[in-house]
């Protein structure tokens, strides 16, 4: 039987610590990596599915329907060429997840035609264009443009409660309608409705 010499016993002991060592990093390395994984999958999934303003549009109240139930309405005229559009969509989202039971939330695309006396009705000459209707569908204020959603949030608190509008006409950054044909302005200065300016 061999004898261990002791240089080679405390080699033996430096490399199983080396191992170790390894070991333990390598566990670290797989469970923050395990983290990170979890961590991406719940990002994912908690993702607002905002960013389609089509599917908003699909599962939003008809507006005969909002006309006719006695709730306050929030009436949005978009498109979906419309970047000031887009950029509002998770916020739209939001307000339609924490007022959705007491509002109505109606979505024209002002690219459909069928819109058109609405849009007439409404002045609508940019989007993202808000109209805000109390429970008799009496035109209390509009939004136009990006809006904050706090401000958005305070007309629909006070729309709910049937109070004048804190906002009751406010205008920020939103797409122009008179690069396409346009039935309120009367201009055409394109064909391409992705040719919008922002102001």
């Amino acid at each position: 039987m061999p004898v261990e010499s002791p240089q080679t016993n405390s080699l033996s002991n430096d490399q199983r610590a080396t191992q170790t060592a390894k070991r333990i990093r390598n566990l670290v390395v797989v469970a923050i990596a395990a983290l990170l994984s979890i961590a991406i999958v719940i990002g994912l999934q908690t993702r607002s599915p905002a960013a389609s303003l089509s599917d908003m549009a699909e599962a939003s109240v008809p507006l005969n329907s909002a006309m006719a139930n006695g709730k306050p309405t929030l009436i949005e005229f978009y498109a979906n060429w419309c970047t000031s559009c887009q950029a509002m969509a998770p916020d739209m989202h939001q307000l339609k997840a924490d007022y959705g039971k007491r509002v109505n939330f109606v979505m024209l695309n002002v690219d459909n035609t069928k819109w058109l006396p609405e849009m007439l009705n409404y002045r609508v000459d940019g989007i993202p264009h808000f109209e805000f209707l109390s429970g008799d569908s009496l035109e209390k204020g509009a939004a136009i443009g990006e809006i904050p959603r706090v401000i958005l949030a305070e007309n629909l608190d006070a729309l709910i409660k049937n109070q004048p509008l804190p906002n009751a006409q406010v205008r920020g950054a939103l797409s122009e309608l008179d690069n396409i044909d346009n039935p309120i302005t009367g201009k055409n200065v394109g064909d391409d409705p992705r040719s919008h300016s922002t102001q």
